[in-house]
């Protein structure tokens, strides 16, 4: 199949981030929301990321004018049905993904691939309630989308292989390096990460270290570039307990039990840069450990 047009459905951290890659690539872009603000922020936000690139010399302002020009917005779901490929990045919760599959399904082309940006969420059972279950695959990408290299493509049960080798096509035209991984919960890069962001925070819980010195020991010891509560609070403390109890539901082993910390967390709203307060507070010139 030959994909020009993408649809995102969510313009989010991550759908801008995508729109972003995509639109410069010289993808047509659509880009949804339930929002005009959020459509506008993520616009907004991805201008800002071009003009950091141009500043490096990586994009010339005439790459950025056009990038833009190729990114569209609408808060009508049915309109992204006309694209070649649907990448939803919505909320990483399986009911708000499988409502907007549903949603989309009478718009759709018949040729129209589905996929799901989800970092976690069973690819087979997101795909099998569509009308194209061979058509459907997790195309995950990292965090923030423009600088990072990865994208982690997922196979479900049924995807055929002419999905599969379409988008190591669209992979490669973004400039992007696919990792191809099975259907099991987290896939790759969540499986090895989260459990180590858990354990992080289990070493605080149990008061083995500071926030300090924790993410100190990781980068100065392991040679991490963040610490793992400061990677935690950058994802979403919120996110990285999603996917912990998605590790923890569905491979039922007691390692993957998150950390009670973690959810008391989550459970006062402090979660991470996005709410100025998780294991750091943000709200003054520079961040303080909250622990």
């Amino acid at each position: 199949m030959n994909v020009t047009s993408v649809g995102i459905v969510g313009a989010g951290q991550m759908g801008n981030g995508i729109a972003h890659v995509f639109a410069l690539a010289g993808f047509d872009v659509l880009l949804n929301d339930i929002s005009q603000e959020s459509l506008d922020k993520a616009l907004t936000q991805v201008e800002a990321n071009l003009d950091r690139q141009v500043a490096r010399g990586k994009v010339t302002a005439a790459d950025k004018a056009a990038t833009l020009a190729r990114i569209r917005t609408t808060l009508t779901l049915a309109e992204i049905g006309q694209t070649d490929l649907v990448i939803e990045a919505a909320t990483e919760r399986e009911t708000v993904k499988q409502a907007i599959f549903e949603d989309l399904q009478p718009h759709l082309k018949p040729t129209t691939i589905l996929t799901s940006n989800t970092s976690s969420i069973s690819i087979t059972r997101l795909a099998s309630r569509t009308d194209r279950p061979e058509k459907f695959m997790g195309f995950h990408f990292m965090n923030p989308v423009p600088v990072m290299q990865l994208v982690e493509l997922i196979r479900g049960i049924a995807t055929d292989d002419e999905t599969y080798q379409t988008l190591l096509e669209v992979v490669r035209k973004i400039g992007k390096t696919a990792a191809s991984a099975e259907d099991f919960p987290a896939f790759i890069v969540n499986r090895i990460l989260m459990p180590m962001i858990n354990e992080a925070v289990y070493t605080l819980y149990e008061g083995v270290g500071s926030v300090q010195s924790i993410d100190e020991s990781l980068k100065l010891g392991a040679n991490h570039p963040m610490g793992p509560l400061e990677l935690a609070d950058f994802i979403g403390l919120d996110t990285c307990l999603a996917i912990m109890n998605v590790l923890h539901d569905g491979l039922a082993d007691t390692k993957y039990r998150p950390c009670p910390l973690l959810t008391k967390y989550v459970e006062a709203g402090w979660l991470g840069r996005k709410t100025q307060r998780g294991f750091y507070d943000y709200r003054g010139e520079k961040p303080v450990p909250t622990r």
